[in-house]
């Protein structure tokens, strides 16, 4: 199927490493022209080189989503190099740890603060940034990575952001909708990044056992059995970027390999 990609123009967050570097590599592999954004420059080098091997245009732009002034200098960029945006995703977060639990007598004020800050508003800054050209063009693909967080408890605070992510995206597809441009929300499970797989040889060193015992235990509790990876993620979103995603909006997808028992509806 040809997604129709080629010559589109794509921002994407947290693009240094993990489901943002993997959504910047199959949109780029998709003929499309991808900017790169992350606080590190260094690590963005390494990673728009990488995504440059498809032939494509690639931008690296170091930026903090935290800072307004600096989402906005970043957008007026790409728009400069290119003369528009046409799809925005949104993958800066700080991760979770998947062995990591939260009761309330931990939960400190601050963590929910920093996770609204990055996670949230930061979405949200870019957005508001890149919403006026794509309302310009009449059309526009905005994806926000969030995560199953929000219909599964164990870590609260994770489930807060998540959850508001997705609100905030039904919110924006609505207002957004009539102008040509789709939101959509996805929610990955525990997915194979590079940080998880660290994670994971910690934990196999810590209890003697191999790298395959611990992802069976930490991602086997899906429906496909195994941790799914951040090119599978990926290529969801690079649908849902596409010209060919129109009837999906406001809606989230999950791309965690299916949670077994639960039925959405």
């Amino acid at each position: 199927m040809d997604l129709r990609l080629a010559g589109k123009r794509a921002v994407i967050t947290g693009a240094s490493r993990g489901i943002g570097l993997a959504v910047a590599d199959v949109l780029a592999g998709e003929g499309a022209d991808v900017v790169l954004v992350a606080r590190d420059q260094t690590a963005l080098d390494a990673a728009a080189e990488r995504v440059s091997r498809h032939g494509g245009r690639v931008l690296a732009v170091a930026a903090d989503t935290t800072d307004d002034t600096a989402v906005r200098a970043m957008v007026d960029r790409a728009v400069e190099q290119w003369g528009g945006v046409d799809i925005l995703v949104n993958a800066a977060a700080r991760p979770g740890d998947p062995t990591a639990g939260s009761t309330l007598l931990e939960l400190a004020d601050d963590d929910l603060r920093v996770e609204i800050e990055t996670k949230v508003l930061g979405y949200l800054r870019c957005i508001r940034a890149v919403a006026p050209h794509m309302i310009a063009q009449k059309w526009g693909r905005i994806i926000n990575i969030s995560g199953l967080g929000a219909r599964q408890t164990g870590r609260m605070f994770g489930s807060v952001r998540n959850v508001a992510v997705a609100a905030m995206t039904k919110n924006l597809a609505d207002e957004l909708g009539r102008d040509g441009i789709n939101v959509t929300v996805v929610h990955p499970g525990l997915t194979g990044t590079e940080r998880i797989a660290g994670v994971v040889e910690r934990l196999a060193a810590e209890q003697g056992v191999s790298t395959e015992e611990v992802e069976a235990r930490i991602g086997g509790d899906n429906t496909i059995g195994r941790i799914v990876t951040a090119a599978e993620v990926a290529d969801v979103v690079a649908f849902l970027a596409s010209p060919r995603s129109v009837a999906i909006t406001g809606d989230a997808v999950a791309v965690g390999g299916g949670a077994p028992g639960a039925i959405y509806y």
